[in-house]
C-alpha cells in the first residue's frame, strides 16, 4: 500500500510517500512544497492545492494522512494554517483518496519513542527507518513520519494493508450519499 503523508503549512508544506510491502516500509519520495514569496493568501492556497494534486498524480498513493494542527502561536497563524489544511484536504478528496489525520505527538511517539521528540530527533529516526543517505528537511521528515506511522497502523486505521487495489475510488456525490443512509 502506498501512503502519502502531509505536514501542512501555508509557507512550507512537507510531503512524504512511503510504501508498505510485505511488512516493510519503503521510501518512495519526499519534498517540501513552497509557494513563491510575495503571493497573496488565495494564490498560496491555490498553489498548495495544485501541488498536492500533482504529487498524488505523480506518486499514486492509495491513502493519505495529514498531521493534525496543534495550537498555533497566535490566532492569525491558526487561521492561515487552517486555510492551508483546507486547501490540502480538498485536493486529497478531489483526487479520491481516503484521508486520515494523526496528532503530532502520536506520530513522534510512534517514530522516536517519545511524544516530545525534537525536529532533529524526528529527522534522524526517519532517515534511519527508511535507510536514507541523508536526513530529509524537517517539513518533509515530519510528513514521512506521519506516513510511516500510518503504514504501521494497518487494520487499526480501518484498512487492510495486505493487498489493497491500486485503483482509487472517486468520491460519491452528496446526493448518492444521502440515498445510502
Amino acid at each position: 500500500m502506498r501512503i502519502l503523508g502531509i505536514d501542512p503549512g501555508s509557507t512550507a508544506t512537507g510531503f512524504g510517500v512511503v510504501e508498505r510491502v510485505e511488512g516493510r516500509v519503503i521510501h518512495v519520495a519526499h519534498g517540501t512544497l513552497r509557494p513563491p514569496r510575495g503571493l497573496c493568501l488565495a494564490r498560496r492556497l491555490s498553489f498548495l492545492h495544485a501541488s498536492v494534486s500533482e504529487q498524488i498524480r505523480q506518486h499514486g498513493p492509495e491513502v493519505a494522512v495529514v498531521e493534525r494542527v496543534f495550537i498555533a502561536a497566535n490566532p492569525r497563524s491558526a487561521l492561515v494554517l487552517g486555510q492551508a489544511r483546507g486547501a490540502i484536504l480538498a485536493a486529497l478528496a478531489a483526487e479520491g483518496l481516503e484521508v486520515g489525520e494523526l496528532a503530532a505527538r502520536e506520530v513522534k511517539k510512534a517514530v522516536t519513542g517519545t511524544g516530545a521528540a525534537t525536529k532533529a530527533q524526528v529527522q534522524s529516526m526517519v532517515a534511519r527507518l527508511l535507510d536514507l543517505d541523508a536526513e530529509p528537511p524537517s517539513d518533509a521528515a515530519d510528513a514521512l513520519a506521519v506516513a510511516i506511522c500510518r503504514a504501521h497502523m494497518g487494520r487499526l486505521a480501518g484498512m487492510d494493508l495486505r493487498g489493497a487495489s491500486r485503483r482509487r475510488r472517486r468520491p460519491r456525490s452528496v446526493s448518492s450519499l444521502r440515498g445510502a443512509r
